[in-house]
């Protein structure tokens, strides 16, 4: 059985497929503590330690849909893609590690 896994991909290449695909879903992995806010305007808010079958069902539709998953450092925005590929997601697009994200809304 073939394991599913995530594509890394630039803040460029995000914000492309953001601009293109309306369905895209835009993944702000935070920590519990930072769940009332996000960095991209329009992103669900998705707790890192919250990922599992049911949750991520209730963000995303279907598990072929379009995922950005992102995070300030990158290194939660990792875990919640490897997360989100063991649990059969296949359109995973990581692209955490930007720490001047420049479309973030003041």
């Amino acid at each position: 059985m073939e394991k599913n896994t995530y594509q890394q991909i630039s803040q460029d290449k995000a914000k492309q497929m953001m601009e293109e695909q309306e369905d895209a879903i835009v993944l702000d992995v935070r920590e519990k503590e930072e769940y009332e806010t996000g960095h991209i305007p329009g992103a669900v808010l998705l707790p890192l330690g919250t990922i599992d079958e049911d949750s991520a069902a209730s963000v995303i539709p279907k598990k072929d849909s379009v995922v950005l998953v992102y995070c300030r450092s990158g290194r939660r925005s990792k875990q919640a893609s490897q997360a989100l590929a063991e649990l059969g997601y296949t359109q995973i697009y990581e692209f955490g590690g930007i720490n001047d994200w420049p479309y973030e809304v003041e």
